[in-house]
């Protein structure tokens, strides 16, 4: 088995710049710390994190707690976070809340039995999350991943859901929708459905046209769930040209839903996301949406976490970019109405005769 002086020796280093690299301290050089860590990929060096945790009280694991891992956004941020925690020598705990807000606080304490020695997290209501409650108290380092806190001295990684979702909803005015609904995940489980529906009103109301009330659905919901939801906004006079939804899954459920009942988009039905997941690009028609940089995000939050672990910084917000992503699945609201009457009009042939 190789040991700490073998990656020193293979990476031409004293064994304290080995331990250095291997705590994550921050005084080493980014060309050592790849020298040491392809020593130790080379070497199959394994660390014996059980005798260490015992003997400094450290874990070098990290908490992690996200809503669902059946969202592909999620799986995304996690990669990335993942990937930045193990370049640092430490290991992730991962849990859900399946957008319960009882459960927050629950995931939390159960992360604090493992001793993780800092956490990420996204909660249902960072306002009134009893997590973030607790986890203030116990003075264990945390940043907020997709939550958008109001005070800029939380340490949370988001983007400006508010400001995306306005332009999202700009892009729909943008090709003449005029009557936009919004379906949304359910407000009581998410900040960012309730932040991102404002940014629909803000839009709208900026245009001087009323928004609607957003219909919501449970985020974990079932095919009548969503089935019910598109029925409700078709219900509308006059019906809506155009859906924006608080999220890719709902979008594409959305979707689904709509061919349930006939309504085919975006020939009578624009729909639009947000999140920007990749299976996105694979439906047809493609899917548009607010992308945002999941990994990237991940990252960031980690290396902002590393930051207030070793005192390097005080907790703030940081704002990540985002960008709107063009898909088939949003259209002009007139070439909508002209598909739709070509669907009921008879078929003709070459010579412009009806079929019969």
């Amino acid at each position: 088995m190789a040991t700490i002086q073998d990656v020193a020796e293979r990476a031409g280093c004293a064994i304290s710049t080995v331990s250095r690299v291997l705590n994550g301290s921050p005084h080493t050089t980014a060309g050592m710390r790849e020298r040491v860590m392809a020593a130790v990929a080379d070497l199959g060096y394994e660390v014996n994190t059980i005798g260490r945790s015992l003997k400094t009280k450290q874990t070098r694991a990290l908490g992690v707690l996200i809503p669902s891992i059946t969202n592909p956004v999620f799986a995304s941020s996690l990669a990335g976070l993942e990937e930045a925690a193990r370049e640092r020598g430490f290991d992730i705990i991962v849990t859900t809340s399946s957008y319960d807000p009882a459960r927050d606080a629950e995931a939390v304490r159960a992360l604090f039995s493992r001793g993780v020695e800092g956490v990420l997290l996204t909660v249902t209501d960072p306002v009134a999350s009893a997590a973030r409650e607790r986890l203030a108290e116990s003075k264990v380092p945390f940043v907020l991943l997709y939550n958008q806190p109001a005070e800029a001295d939380t340490a949370a990684v988001t983007v400006d859901n508010r400001q995306a979702t306005a332009e999202l909803t700009c892009e729909a005015l943008r090709l003449g929708h005029t009557r936009i609904g919004y379906v949304s995940g359910a407000f009581g489980s998410s900040d960012r459905a309730r932040i991102r529906y404002r940014g629909y009103c803000d839009a709208m109301e900026a245009a001087g046209l009323a928004p609607l009330p957003a219909v919501e659905v449970p985020f974990l919901g079932g095919d009548a769930d969503f089935a019910a939801a598109v029925a409700a906004v078709l219900d509308e006079a006059p019906r809506p040209t155009a859906l924006l939804c608080s999220n890719d899954l709902l979008a594409i459920r959305v979707i689904a839903a709509a061919r349930g009942l006939g309504v085919i988009v975006p020939d009578d039905l624009s729909v639009a996301g947000f999140d920007g997941i990749d299976i996105g690009r694979l439906i047809a028609p493609s899917l548009a949406t607010i992308e945002q940089p999941a990994a990237a995000m991940g990252r960031q939050a980690v290396s902002l976490l590393f930051e207030l672990m070793t005192g390097a910084r005080q907790p703030a917000t940081v704002i990540m970019p985002h960008t709107f992503r063009p898909g088939g699945s949003l259209a002009s609201p007139r070439s909508n109405h002209e598909a739709a009457a070509l669907r009921a009009a008879p078929a003709e042939d070459l010579t412009g005769n009806p079929i019969s």
